[in-house]
């Protein structure tokens, strides 16, 4: 059995702390500084705070002074901090992590250059640590997986990717139950892609259900209509920025879609979108939910301003993505919710 750390002890990270103990791994979950009060609870109960279910017996957990004795004899390091603590991870934690210890990092997001490119948070990890003289073996996971049904063993496939084939089949062996199930690509831009912009594309999907909540009542039954209007829309979208990535292949999408899908449907960011729908601007619906991460709006707002440069540049037309830009503006502007639906429609002859 092997060894493996989890820093971060959010709800994903915390989450696969149940695959990793159930198949007889010594699994240690590291709090962050922003988690003590998390790991007090779970040294007091053996549950995370946020879940219903406890820990299989038998789960470490670490404080982040002792980041240091966790990482002893690991196999395998899980980073399981949000897109907000990126740069944490790369400053404290990737140095203190052996060269020959795999990492795979649950964090999903896009960084966009002055150039307009949008690089996954493991690209821009290796190349903050090459520029410091170092090494390490950047994995991550992608695909449609919400923490809750993971600790409740709903069945669940995603992807792993990383450079090295061999050590996604190692970290595969170590990870999968009879009820999270891997795929494997050596595609890292293409699946962190994917599932970056699926954030962005939730939040659009989810004003429908705030609209209709704000004509029909918010006791009102769901209208799927709308909702599978802007699904299609976003699908659609999210095809032509994998394609600027140069990573436009259907098992891509496919993990990008079905992590949308999955978004759409519970989380923080369907709860955000259903109050822009309603009529809250940005500043009053961050206020309602005080306190909750809110990973969307970084993404869709970098997107937009990539498309933007890469625009200026003839690259791209920003008419190709009404729906990005159409979410960028209620973000950055406070415009009103008011779906361009007709920019939608297309005549294929």
């Amino acid at each position: 059995m092997a060894i493996i750390t989890i820093v971060g002890s959010g709800m994903m990270g915390s989450a696969l702390a149940y695959p990793s103990r159930e198949n007889g791994h010594t699994t240690r979950l590291v709090g962050t500084h922003l988690d003590r009060e998390i790991i007090d609870a779970c040294r007091r109960t053996n549950r995370h705070p946020k879940f219903t279910k406890d820990f299989p017996l038998g789960v470490e957990f670490y404080q982040i002074e002792e980041m240091k004795e966790a990482l002893c004899g690991a196999d395998l390091v899980i980073g399981g901090v949000s897109s907000f603590g990126v740069d944490w991870f790369g400053e404290h934690v990737l140095p203190a992590v052996p060269e020959d210890v795999p990492v795979l990092t649950v964090t999903k997001g896009l960084l966009d250059t002055e150039d307009g490119e949008l690089l996954p948070y493991p690209v821009v990890w290796e190349k903050w640590l090459a520029e410091k003289g170092l090494r390490r073996d950047l994995n991550a996971v992608g695909g449609p997986c919400t923490s809750y049904e993971l600790v409740a063993h709903d069945q669940t496939e995603v992807a792993f990717c990383g450079k090295n084939p061999e050590t996604l089949r190692t970290i595969r062996d170590l990870m999968r139950t009879d009820y999270y199930h891997i795929s494997l690509s050596t595609d890292v831009v293409g699946i962190e892609s994917a599932v970056a912009l699926k954030n962005g594309y939730a939040l659009g999907i989810a004003l429908t259900v705030g609209l209709n909540q704000k004509e029909f009542g918010l006791d009102s039954e769901l209208h799927y209509n709308s909702q599978a209007a802007v699904f299609g829309q976003a699908v659609r979208e999210m095809s032509k920025l994998l394609d600027l990535q140069g990573a436009g292949t259907l098992d891509n999408l496919a993990v990008g879609a079905g992590d949308l899908y999955v978004t759409v449907y519970g989380g923080r960011t369907r709860l955000v979108g259903i109050l822009l729908g309603r009529g809250l601007d940005i500043d009053e619906a961050k206020a309602e939910l005080n306190g909750v991460t809110l990973e969307s709006l970084v993404v869709a707002v970098r997107v937009a301003r990539a498309v933007r440069v890469l625009a200026s540049k003839g690259l791209v037309n920003p008419a190709e993505f009404p729906l990005l830009m159409h979410v960028d503006d209620i973000l950055e502007k406070k415009v009103p919710v008011e779906i361009p639906w007709e920019k939608f429609t297309f005549e294929k002859f």
